[in-house]
């Protein structure tokens, strides 16, 4: 997919801020569009569908935090990728957009060369990642399901079931970050009593296989499949 058949949305009440980000994307030849606050971002959102949105937490009439947890309740914005550029760089305004369902979080001030790159590696991931019923592959890495085998380049890794099961879970859905919470709900059910650090573990054991670069920590969250970055 070209660049400009990709959709960007940009949210943010700093003019200066949006020429910059606008100049640049449309330079890469992305189709690109602006909103000054949340309310109107969820808006355009709606009728534009993005498949990316750039998006600002300090703005008036809605913060980026609010807009975000908002725009993941509606069915068409669900797999767009949503990266906050923002001033704030505290730990708990991180925690707070990836609990509000951000993919990506960046703290300005906006280097342009770098997050260009960065939104490039988000879509040079859609289009690696090849998805049916059974099997994920990206790059030299390919988790079929149905027969319960990774392979790494031409290399098989085994992995028990447990593991296997929250590599293909992380790896069907990259870029979303889960707590330990619900992977434990999702990979040993809700009826089975285990405790998180089981999570961490089972992580641990899939990194010593597979490497360090496929899932990531994000810190107080959880983790996500994310080898790109």
């Amino acid at each position: 997919m070209g660049n400009s058949q990709q959709k960007i949305l940009i949210v943010d009440d700093e003019p200066d801020i949006v020429e910059l980000l606008q100049y640049n994307l449309n330079k890469e030849g992305y189709d690109v569009k602006s909103a000054s606050n949340g309310v109107d971002a969820i808006k355009l959102a709606k009728e534009f569908q993005p498949n990316l949105i750039l998006m600002d937490i300090m703005m008036p009439q809605m913060d980026g935090i609010s807009t975000v947890s908002q725009m993941r309740d509606l069915e068409v914005l669900k797999d767009t990728y949503i990266i906050f550029l923002t001033s704030r760089s505290e730990e708990y305004s991180e925690i707070a957009a990836f609990e509000a369902g951000a993919n990506d979080f960046i703290t300005k001030p906006i280097k342009p060369r770098a997050l260009m790159s960065r939104i490039s590696a988000y879509f040079k991931r859609d289009s690696q990642v090849v998805k049916d019923n059974n099997v994920v592959s990206e790059g030299d890495l390919t988790i079929d399901r149905g027969s319960y085998t990774v392979m790494k380049g031409d290399q098989k890794v085994v992995l028990p079931k447990k593991e296997f099961e929250l590599l293909f879970f992380l790896a069907s859905n990259p870029g979303t970050v889960y707590s330990r919470d619900e992977l434990l709900k999702k990979i040993w059910g809700a009826d089975v009593y285990v405790v998180a650090r089981t999570v961490d573990v089972h992580i641990r054991k899939v990194r010593e296989k597979l490497g360090d670069n496929c899932i990531h920590t994000v810190k107080g969250i959880g983790y996500k499949f994310s080898p790109d970055f």
